[in-house]
């Protein structure tokens, strides 16, 4: 199967998906309890029923259900997400594009971080399995796993932020003197701030790939091919890291394409810990608010990612493996 008719299908599939995603979460959204004008009504004691009335009707929340999504769609379809809910009734596409750009620089980070520390280490432990690296790397790695993120990320800022004042735990650069700084400046302030949440991102990450990179090359090294390898005399590093370490590299396409759409979801907590204007903490303060546009808009964003992520992922398996295009490897 050639592979573009392969893309095709995929990009069939992904469209019912789609829609299926943002059903799913519209519903389920709208159907949890509280409304958006809870947030001015319940306290308010001027506000009576009529007003309330009123503003149900204002934010669309007094049509039924399946009129409201079918409005959010049509705008969707428009490319428009709507407008905010919140007091500055902004489109919630402005809100989104002036937030995303940091979020994605942090995942980037996060993911360059993992690859580089993860597969060597899965390598190494592999490697010598059994050995004190091995079993060491071992407990170390699930500890970093079993570990709640904001747990370690509260951890991190006591110990390098507050006991040894190494690197500031808020904010993405200095808020005195940071208009007087030089580029330079500038980037290693970014660069200090963004130290501990790109650490706090990356962790579970980095524990899991490098789990699923020992036990790919612990299967590789046990082929005939690695055997017939080392019968010919070749130096150990040029059979582990020129033969095994890419047939090993194989099933983490699928693990890489799949992290992306968690590490956006995991920015919920470190943004939100370290007050990084992202679209974690955005995502955080419209669940606050039950800004239903924002949320919806957020839910877009991540459902997209999503989809391309398994598209990325399998495309690399075909353009890998073309047994997979045509059928023979699923």
């Amino acid at each position: 199967m050639p592979l573009f008719v392969f893309l095709g299908k995929r990009l069939l599939v992904m469209i019912p998906t789609f829609f299926g995603i943002t059903l799913i979460s519209f519903f389920v959204m709208h159907l949890a309890p509280g409304e958006p004008m809870a947030v001015q009504a319940d306290f308010n004691p001027k506000m009576t029923p009529e007003m309330r009335e009123r503003l149900r009707a204002q934010y669309g929340l007094d049509r039924p259900l399946p009129i409201q999504y079918v409005h959010w769609l049509k705008g969707l379809l428009t490319l428009d997400l709507g407008t905010s809910f919140s007091a500055d009734r902004r489109p919630v596409w402005d809100k989104i594009r002036e937030r995303l750009p940091v979020t994605l620089l942090v995942n980037c980070l996060s993911i360059a971080l993992i690859l580089v520390v993860s597969i060597p280490l899965g390598v190494a432990s592999a490697v010598r399995a059994g050995g004190i690296f091995d079993r060491f790397s071992t407990v170390l790695v699930f500890v970093f796993y079993a570990a709640p993120a904001f747990w370690v990320a509260l951890l991190l800022m006591l110990l390098f932020g507050v006991h040894l004042g190494l690197l500031p735990i808020s904010g993405l650069h200095s808020i005195m003197g940071y208009d007087r700084m030089t580029t330079l400046e500038k980037v290693l302030d970014w660069g200090r701030h963004l130290i501990l949440p790109v650490l706090v991102s990356a962790l579970g990450g980095l524990a899991g790939l490098s789990r699923y990179m020992r036990s790919s090359m612990l299967e590789v090294l046990r082929q005939d091919f690695i055997t017939t390898a080392r019968a010919k005399g070749l130096p150990e590093r040029v059979v582990v890291y020129r033969h095994a370490l890419r047939n090993a590299l194989l099933p983490l396409i699928t693990i890489l394409g799949l992290s992306l759409p968690g590490l956006i979801g995991g920015s919920v907590i470190f943004e939100s810990l370290f007050a990084i204007p992202g679209i974690g903490q955005l995502m955080w303060t419209s669940v606050m608010a039950r800004d239903y546009p924002v949320l919806m808009g957020n839910l877009v964003i991540v459902a997209v990612l999503t989809l391309l992520g398994n598209l990325l992922a399998d495309v690399g398996y075909a353009l890998a493996d073309p047994r997979i295009r045509t059928g023979g490897g699923r």
